[in-house]
């Protein structure tokens, strides 16, 4: 069953991501900003995480998630952590970014 196999749904997800992620990468310049006045703005920092996916930035991408993490866990029902997973996934549990990130996360979360 290659359809379920963890390469099928890493590449899957990646494709996914490189979609969501076209619209949001004009928005890239203002979010940084936006982010920099407002650190609770979690929107802002969900939709900068996945602009930076998209253009490859993996590790900026997940430290902008761990810190709206870090404010609120709870917001808006755990999107932050929700959108970190996502990543995850479309980076693939092998990447170096990956590896880091899920350190990151579980230090935080059982901190």
């Amino acid at each position: 069953d290659y359809a379920n196999s963890p390469e099928m749904k890493s590449a899957l997800a990646a494709i996914q991501l490189a979609e969501a992620s076209a619209g949001l990468l004009a928005q890239l310049q203002p979010l940084e900003p936006r982010l920099a006045d407002n650190p609770s703005d979690h929107q802002a920092s969900i939709d900068l995480a996945q602009a930076l996916a998209g253009m490859g930035e993996k590790d900026r991408a997940i430290d902008t998630l761990i810190a709206s993490i870090r404010l609120d866990r709870e917001w808006n029902e755990g999107a932050a952590r929700a959108k970190l997973l996502e990543l995850f996934e479309a980076f693939g549990g092998g990447d170096p970014a990956t590896k880091s990130g899920r350190r990151k996360l579980s230090s935080l979360l059982f901190s």
